[in-house]
């Protein structure tokens, strides 16, 4: 009896311990804080070393249960073993790596004292060297074509270039009105007396400009006032200053005035820059009447247009490595737009420029040494590809496929060195030729610890919906799935709208596999309005947000059903931002659902337009505004709260309550409205959460919100 007895306990600790093995190689919740996250990289003058940053999550060194996210500039080699090592160590992180043009020292920013630095480290050894103590936070570092000087950046605030004397050496005030009622000219700036509540008018000007000053109030008179995570009653500008490479030299300003100024970079002489600023606007700068390519003298400081169109945005220019060309792109600030890639001589510019037709998003555009080519990347059928575009023939070619995500590009003599996300890895970087042949991978930072993970392979399938328009969709079955079994499958849908998921897409890489791990199907589509389908196709949902869209990600859902593996009595859906509203609107028009949740969402079109910083996406795509009397029942029929009586499927509702890009307002009205109602809603907010809470932001609350999500889905799947 003894005998069995033991065997039985045997038996069962066996068993526990496998379950136990089997459970540790799936993907967990926390495998979250061993995603290495590999960003900007830039290749060595030679080629040969390629420096990147790596950002980390780490316990935090003061808070217990705590983490920090920590960036590190790590250098590789290109040629024979990649070898990467570690090059910046300090609490305070390292990003925005430049290389000299010797390529003996390496650029890079990091904060001192609650702002952003310029330092140098030479790869000969040593300390880095900190080359700015600047008053301001500065960004984008890059060596003057001789290494001896740095160009970067920064962000001056109204009421510093009011009084910075270098910036505004005449302590002039903006030509554009401030359009403060009742105050002409921006006669308000002159004021100087001393502040006195009980003095005269002007003395109590004074003093109620002091309480501006110490934060007792915002006054706003500016259109775009809503930032991220707070309102700000100031203008930013964006500068441009010039500093020896030498420990303690005294930046230069470039450029002046009250206006911002961007992508700036050298010609090949240095002797000039290239800038896109709005300086010609009379208007405010919130109105976005457009922005113009200039070029900037760098021996007398001149400004001279050579882009500029009114209600339209000339951005990204890039000059070719002799000068001669001169990329960027263009497009209608109004409205539903892809940029075009053109191309300008700058030896002719009254010549017609050159257009690569290419009906999709471009980044990190990048010319090649012999200007013969154009290398890119573009968010394309669920993947994130990077293309080859011929000059003289317009004719692009694909050189990586859709199912990989490129980032951090980065073009040499003879290589390409790019970061890849796939589905087996979320990050990794590699190196090739120029045709993208000859892979090699540089890194192993998450390779090593998934290797002994199991992980669920999304299949591809296409939909027609009732307009013949073909929807792309992604099943991704329950980990260990068996065919003998049912299971609960998830509908998740991307925001934007113009997002676009697929198996390049390194946001919703851990979560997918995280449900599929934990039993779940997991179904995503591309529907109408996403990108990466051309503007067409990005144009499909204007003035409807709700049912066309939500044909197009239930036929997804169905294509998975017809399986036949799917428990149909547990199915769920979920979704942020744009996602968010959809899936409130979903609800409300269909019961199929157990659970749904909604992240950071939009669910009064009116109000979001008062209420979001991303107000303009009311009039780009409902074709006015809440007063138009044509437009208001738009809205309204658009609205899902206006269909919250509908709604008695279990609701989890998120928002950050830090979150201006949509605004608390939104889900405080769904969830009031659902609790009047009596219906099963949870209502979840996260103290100084912002609209980036689930991609960047504080780490407990990220793992909260999937668990919480995974916990609410599981209450109404319990058969």
């Amino acid at each position: 009896m003894k005998l069995k007895t033991s065997f039985f306990l045997f038996f069962i600790a066996f068993a526990q311990f496998v379950i136990a093995q089997s459970k540790s190689n799936l993907i967990q919740v926390t495998d979250m804080l061993q995603i290495k996250q590999i960003g900007a990289t830039t290749l060595s003058p030679d080629g040969k070393l390629v420096a990147f940053t790596v950002n980390s999550i780490l316990n935090d060194d003061e808070i217990k249960d705590e983490y920090q996210y920590r960036s590190q500039i790590y250098l590789a080699n290109t040629e024979g073993e990649p070898n990467p090592r570690q090059l910046t160590t300090a609490i305070a992180g390292a990003s925005q790596p430049a290389w000299s043009p010797d390529g003996k020292s390496i650029s890079f920013v990091r904060a001192v004292k609650g702002r952003t630095q310029i330092f140098v480290l030479s790869l000969n050894g040593g300390e880095p060297l900190q080359i700015t103590d600047f008053k301001y936070a500065v960004s984008s570092p890059k060596w003057s074509p001789d290494g001896q000087k740095i160009l970067f950046s920064a962000a001056i605030s109204f009421s510093e270039l009011l009084k910075d004397s270098l910036l505004n050496p005449e302590f002039t005030k903006p030509v554009w009105p401030l359009e403060k009622p009742g105050f002409m000219n921006n006669a308000q700036l002159k004021n100087a007396q001393k502040a006195n509540p009980n003095g005269n008018l002007d003395q109590i000007r004074a003093y109620l400009s002091k309480n501006e000053v110490d934060k007792k109030a915002k006054v706003f008179t500016r259109l775009n006032f809503q930032g991220e995570a707070a309102t700000n009653p100031e203008f930013s500008f964006n500068h441009y200053f010039m500093v020896d490479a030498v420990v303690k030299a005294t930046p230069k300003p470039l450029t002046h005035g009250f206006y911002s100024f961007s992508n700036a970079d050298f010609f090949k002489d240095g002797k000039t820059l290239i800038i896109t600023s709005t300086i010609d606007s009379l208007q405010l700068l919130d109105r976005n009447d457009g922005s113009e390519i200039y070029t900037l003298s760098l021996l007398n400081g001149v400004l001279t247009k050579i882009l500029s169109q009114p209600k339209t945005d000339f951005n990204s220019p890039v000059v070719s490595p002799s000068g001669k060309f001169l990329a960027y792109q263009v497009s209608p600030v109004d409205g539903i737009n892809i940029p075009q890639l053109a191309i300008l001589n700058l030896q002719n510019p009254s010549a017609q420029p050159i257009i690569i037709p290419f009906d999709r998003n471009k980044s990190q555009v990048t010319w090649s040494f012999d200007e013969r080519y154009l290398y890119f990347t573009s968010p394309s059928n669920g993947g994130t590809p990077v293309y080859k575009a011929n000059i003289k023939t317009q004719n692009v070619v694909q050189l990586s496929d859709f199912t990989a995500g490129i980032s951090g590009l980065s073009v040499g003599k003879d290589k390409l060195v790019y970061v890849k996300t796939e589905v087996a890895n979320p990050y990794e970087l590699y190196v090739s030729d120029l045709s993208n042949k000859d892979i090699k991978a540089l890194s192993t930072f998450n390779s090593s610890w998934l290797s002994n993970k199991t992980l669920s392979y999304p299949e591809k399938k296409i939909y027609t919906n009732s307009k013949g328009v073909k929807v792309e969709y992604w099943i991704i079955k329950p980990t260990n799935f068996s065919p003998d079994k049912k299971y609960p499958i998830m509908l998740q849908i991307h925001g934007g709208p113009t997002a676009m998921w697929g198996p390049g897409e390194a946001s919703m890489w851990h979560e997918f596999q995280f449900f599929a791990a934990n039993g779940y199907g997991v179904v995503y589509a591309n529907p109408r309005g996403s990108g990466g389908y051309g503007q067409d196709f990005l144009r499909e949902n204007y003035q409807d947000w709700g049912t066309g869209p939500t044909e197009d990600v239930l036929g997804a859902l169905d294509g998975a059903i017809s399986q036949g593996w799917v428990d149909t009595k547990k199915q769920v859906v979920t979704g942020g931002s744009y996602a968010g509203y959809l899936t409130a609107w979903i609800i409300a028009h269909d019961k199929r659902f157990s659970a749904a949740s909604a992240q950071r969402g939009v669910y009064d079109l009116p109000t979001f337009f008062g209420e979001g910083n991303a107000w303009r996406l009311v009039p780009n795509y409902f074709g006015g505004y809440p007063w138009d009397d044509k437009i208001e029942p738009i809205l309204k029929r658009e609205s899902p709260f206006n269909y919250v009586d509908k709604i008695t499927t279990p609701f989890l509702i998120f928002h950050g309550e830090s979150d201006l890009r949509t605004g608390v307002i939104q889900s405080e009205m769904m969830y009031k409205a659902l609790k009047v109602l009596n219906r099963p809603v949870e209502y979840v907010r996260h103290p100084g959460g912002t609209h980036e809470l689930s991609r960047s932001g504080n780490v407990r609350q990220r793992l909260d919100q999937m668990l919480r999500i995974y916990e609410f889905f599981e209450r109404y799947n319990v058969k």
